[in-house]
């Protein structure tokens, strides 16, 4: 019996072999072409809004991939598309959750009885039920935009903490606030209708200094910055309604 193979013979029995094994590692999970095709049916899945993909490839870091779109703009994801890192965060796509953000909301987050109410200026609106706080500069524009959006905002007690961090006029002008007869009225008359505070005499306005050393503490380094019951915090003028939200959330907790 001649137990020797001809080339033929073998190319006939190689090439099924071949295509077979080929078959396999292209629908291996642990394939590249597997992994990048996981990744784009999840994304276009997940995040409908990101446009068109054009590559996505290995980038140096191992379980970590580049999605490259709209010609130059760059993501990366995980093998699975279940997370993504896009301008800096991490996100979570199944949720559409930024964690980043979540993560330095809960770090900068400051426990309402931390907050020395004492120093600020309560301003109760409807029947002042709930409660927020508002560190703020006199001179901020951000500032005067968001205190004329908190008048439509009812039942809400409203904390205001000056916090002079924009000059020595925003310090006077603060003084000058803390120190009159009635330093509400004083506020709103100034932040919403220009009317400017009268000049403070002899007064002792320490909380002015308390104030910017809580503001350092906890690196609230901009105005306006708002703070609710439940510890959260948001920096800027958000809306009205992003008030109310924010509000009747605190409550459920």
């Amino acid at each position: 019996m001649n137990l020797t193979a001809s080339p033929r013979l073998l190319s006939r029995v190689a090439a099924p072999a071949l295509a077979l094994a080929l078959l396999a590692v292209l629908a291996s999970p642990s394939s590249a072409w597997a992994q990048e095709a996981a990744i784009r049916k999840a994304l276009a899945e997940r995040l409908p809004k990101l446009p068109k993909i054009d590559e996505v490839t290995r980038s140096p870091i191992p379980g970590l991939w580049e999605v490259r779109y709209g010609g130059t703009e760059i993501i990366y994801s995980d093998d699975k598309g279940d997370f993504i890192i896009a301008n800096g965060s991490l996100i979570d796509t199944k949720t559409r959750t930024d964690l980043t953000q979540a993560r330095v909301e809960k770090l900068m987050a400051i426990e309402w009885d931390q907050l020395p109410l004492k120093d600020a200026i309560a301003i109760k609106q409807g029947n002042g039920s709930r409660k927020m706080a508002v560190f703020a500069d006199p001179n901020c524009g951000f500032c005067k935009r968001f205190e004329r959006d908190l008048m439509s905002v009812k039942d809400v007690t409203i904390y205001t903490f000056l916090l002079p961090i924009l000059g020595p006029d925003s310090t006077a002008k603060s003084r000058d606030i803390t120190c009159a007869k009635d330093p509400g009225a004083t506020w709103r008359a100034w932040m919403v209708d220009g009317v400017v505070p009268p000049k403070a005499g002899r007064c002792d306005a320490g909380e002015l200094d308390r104030n910017l050393a809580f503001g350092e503490k906890h690196r609230i380094n901009g105005t306006p910055a708002v703070l609710f019951m439940d510890g959260t915090r948001r920096p800027g003028a958000i809306s009205a309604d992003a008030v109310e939200r924010l509000l009747t959330a605190a409550a459920k907790k």
